[in-house]
């Protein structure tokens, strides 16, 4: 029998220190992402920043992901959210118990027979350490660092086959509990649209949602085993123009398709040149004005 469907509960961690009404920059050692993760941000953080606005309210990332851009502008006030309950439960680890991480993180084996073996564990046994240890090991020792979920929610991707792949990043971990565990920092397992009767007047929002195929070949737009299909990417359209007439900064990418200019039609589109690397093909991995990024403001 498959395990049981995990659920995503409402709230994770609550931030704790007091609130500030502007992004604080940059610090040394600044965090960065922990985990691969299908169209992370990382390549594109000048366009991003540069298309920020200076000053805000409160921070929010509904698909925060690898957080690329969260670490990037290191928010003193801010709610991150996915619907992927591994991921927020790894976040809500490295914050609160990020030692206790990484003695479990140097217990794991660069070994096939073993990565199979960590990858059929059943979640449901496992402590919230043990899941995000093995969140992270699967997804630095898996192929192409790719995660995937059948529509049972089970973790799929096969072993990668790296000669040394970095499981124990323990300066960024490290570095990652600092900023979440000294700024106030909400991290939740829900949808998307919980931001809006959040979001003020103000406030920033930025969207990374799964992406329109750029081909009907793509299947690389679901990372949960929910999907994320035409009419999810419409109903988000809609709530990006609510949003934007609350005078909430709003900002959002996605692939450079027709269906993506057509519902996001009365905003500033910006066209982004990205390389992304997770494509089976090697030379389908170009730089190319494949994405958008558009603009409520």
């Amino acid at each position: 029998m498959p395990p049981p469907k995990r659920k995503c509960p409402s709230d994770m961690t609550r931030g704790t220190k007091a609130a500030a009404l502007i992004k604080t920059g940059p610090e040394n050692n600044s965090p960065r992402p922990f985990v691969k993760w299908v169209g992370g941000k990382r390549q594109l953080m000048d366009v991003l920043q540069n298309a920020a606005p200076k000053k805000y309210g409160r921070y929010f990332e509904p698909f925060v992901g690898g957080g690329a851009f969260l670490f990037a502008e290191q928010p003193s006030n801010a709610a991150i959210s996915d619907i992927n309950a591994e991921l927020i439960n790894t976040y809500a680890v490295i914050k609160e118990d990020v030692n206790a991480l990484l003695r479990s993180l140097r217990t794991h084996k660069n070994e096939a027979e073993y990565f199979y073996d960590i990858r059929s564990r059943d979640l449901a046994k496992m402590s919230p350490v043990q899941r995000a240890s093995r969140f992270i090991y699967l997804n630095k020792t898996c192929f192409n660092g790719l995660y995937r979920e059948n529509s049972r929610g089970q973790f799929n991707a096969p072993f990668g086959r790296y000669e040394k792949p970095n499981i124990v990043d323990k300066e960024n971990l490290l570095s990652v509990s600092h900023y979440l565990s000294t700024r106030q920092i909400d991290i939740l397992c829900r949808p998307y649209q919980a931001v809006l009767n959040e979001a003020k007047a103000g406030d920033f929002i930025y969207f990374d949602p799964p992406y329109v195929p750029l081909s009907m070949t793509a299947n690389f737009t679901s990372y949960t085993g929910n999907g994320f299909g035409a009419l999810d990417q419409r109903e988000l359209a809609s709530m990006f123009a609510e949003l934007s007439r609350k005078n909430v900064y709003v900002m959002l990418s996605n692939s450079n398709t027709p269906f993506i200019h057509e519902i996001y039609k009365k905003f500033k589109i910006q066209l982004v040149e990205a390389k992304r690397a997770i494509n089976c093909k090697g030379n389908k991995r170009g730089k190319e004005p494949n994405e958008v990024l558009i603009l409520g403001y």
